[in-house]
């Protein structure tokens, strides 16, 4: 475990073997917090066009991974909204979950589809360092947290463990994008595409050393980079009971009264924020709704089959 700067640095030999390892794991077959400025978006114009260079950060110091997934469950019913973590991101069972499942496992089309518009929803948050930011330029050389779906995660992976070419054909060398040294730049442009963000032209630069290897600007940063594992502290998930209450009352309805029509309001805000904006982690989950693939597979299995269980493995490790 990383814990200091010197450290990281003598870590670098093992540190991408090991990363392309786990998240080969969590990617095997089977984008918040929008008032915390911790977080940073990209910003876009009136079309929806958007353009900045960031930097995805190692671990921060004690942490073992770049990056960490949440997920969430956002949608609309009877008695208003629910928009909550989802405890499979802790490998917990979590309500909606469980009644998801008993839904797919019905046979019938009609409960299918609720099951789909409640199915949970994935974003991944790493450290950045943002380098050009020409809508903000006051956050150049700083620290953010980035939430990000699938299309990025998956550029991210590409590069981490390039796909095997034919013979004839020159393979790529895998890149560790989180390393200081020779990490890569990433070249964000967001679009608007069928009315979702979209960042499919994004992609790593060449590999390069940040700040040209200058010790005392790069342990800057590092003593400037968030904690992960916080975001995903049992501490910041409702318990299973209050989730379950909060889900019962939304897909059951309440008795409108003053305090339930203010906290549906607020839900309605949150929602809009969360899910309303069409942000790329929508896109993602939407796009991986529509493959078609059987939602029994998202049963209580690949429910708690989540990214804790293996943080939670590899804090022990060291």
């Amino acid at each position: 475990m990383a814990t200091s700067f010197a450290a990281l640095k003598k870590s670098r030999s093992s540190s991408l073997s090991k990363l392309v390892t786990e998240t080969a794991k969590i990617n095997a077959p089977s984008e918040g917090s929008n008032e915390d400025n911790r977080f940073w978006t990209p910003s876009v114009d009136k079309a929806g066009n958007g353009y900045a260079v960031i930097r995805f950060m190692p671990p921060a110091k004690g942490e073992e991974m770049p990056f960490v997934r949440i997920w969430d469950h956002g949608f609309q019913g009877p008695g208003g909204w629910y928009i909550e973590k989802s405890l499979t991101t802790l490998g917990q069972k979590d309500p909606v979950s469980e009644a998801n499942t008993l839904l797919w496992n019905s046979g019938v089309e009609s409960d299918k589809k609720i099951a789909r518009d409640r199915k949970r929803k994935l974003r991944y948050v790493s450290n950045i360092l943002v380098v050009k930011d020409p809508a903000n330029p006051d956050n150049e050389g700083k620290v953010f947290l980035f939430e990000y779906g699938k299309k990025i995660h998956d550029k991210i992976i590409e590069k981490l463990s390039p796909p095997e070419v034919p013979d004839g054909f020159t393979p790529e060398d895998p890149v560790n994008e989180f390393e200081f040294e020779d990490g890569a730049n990433f070249m964000l442009q967001a679009a608007q595409v069928s009315g979702y963000r979209n960042y499919d032209k994004s992609k790593f630069d060449n590999q390069s050393s940040l700040f040209d290897g200058e010790d005392s600007k790069l342990e800057k940063v590092y003593n400037s980079l968030h904690s992960l594992q916080e975001l995903v502290a049992p501490s910041e998930f409702k318990t299973y009971d209050e989730l379950k209450a909060k889900f019962d009352k939304v897909v059951h309805g309440v008795t409108t009264t003053s305090s339930a029509e203010t906290a549906q309001e607020e839900d309605v805000d949150l929602a809009e924020k969360m899910f309303g904006s069409k942000s790329s982690v929508t896109e993602d989950v939407e796009q991986t709704i529509s493959t078609g693939s059987d939602e029994s597979e998202t049963t209580e299995t690949v429910e708690q089959d989540d990214a804790l269980s293996y943080f939670e493995k590899l804090s022990q490790e060291d």
